[in-house]
């Protein structure tokens, strides 16, 4: 009995981690996060899908956003012959939407495997996801936080379709529309007329 116990202290101590950031344009006016354990470690069991999504029955954890599916996204846990780590793929559960991994698209029920630090869209939503290692095959932990900015700002990924715009403080009439996507950048560049 006593090696039982010794064993699952040895576990628990090296559970795999996955660290979990999210970011939404209107975080901060919404309650988007008010279900999620932010800044608590929660323990998962490896042999149970995690769900991302509207309903929480149905998810592991809930995001409160109607645009959101009632799933989302699955986190699976899975192991290889050759390799004691705990690996994870990720599955898009909406019919509704595209699920962008890294700049790769997954249609509904389309899965692909995680590497170790993997930028997530869906709608406008952004997660990084960055799993470190333990020793534990049974269980994991999972760390939630909220990102001030958007991660794909600090990784220079670029949102498809939102090209820089240089702001010459004369208005187009083709791209007049188009201020709420975002700031506009200012070239830095001086011109001197002879």
């Amino acid at each position: 009995m006593t090696n039982v116990s010794q064993t699952m202290e040895t576990e628990e101590d090296l559970l795999t981690l996955l660290h979990i950031k999210f970011y939404h344009p209107q975080q901060h006016c919404k309650g988007l996060y008010d279900s999620l354990p932010l800044g608590t470690r929660s323990r998962c069991s490896a042999d149970d899908p995690l769900r991302l999504g509207r309903d929480a029955q149905a998810c592991t954890y809930s995001l409160a956003d109607p645009k959101v599916s009632r799933k989302q996204l699955a986190l699976n846990a899975y192991r290889t012959p050759k390799s004691p780590d705990m690996l994870f793929s990720i599955q898009n559960l909406s019919q509704r939407g595209r699920l962008s991994v890294n700049g790769s698209s997954l249609g509904y029920l389309e899965r692909m495997d995680l590497p170790d630090k993997t930028l997530i869209r869906f709608l406008e939503y952004e997660m990084v996801i960055i799993r470190e290692s333990g020793e534990a095959k049974t269980s994991f932990e999972v760390d939630m936080e909220v990102l001030t900015v958007p991660p794909s700002r600090e990784t220079c990924t670029c949102v498809p379709g939102r090209a820089p715009v240089m702001d010459t403080g004369m208005v187009n009439q083709n791209t007049a529309g188009l201020r709420e996507l975002g700031p506009l950048e200012t070239d830095e560049t001086l011109i001197y007329y002879k």
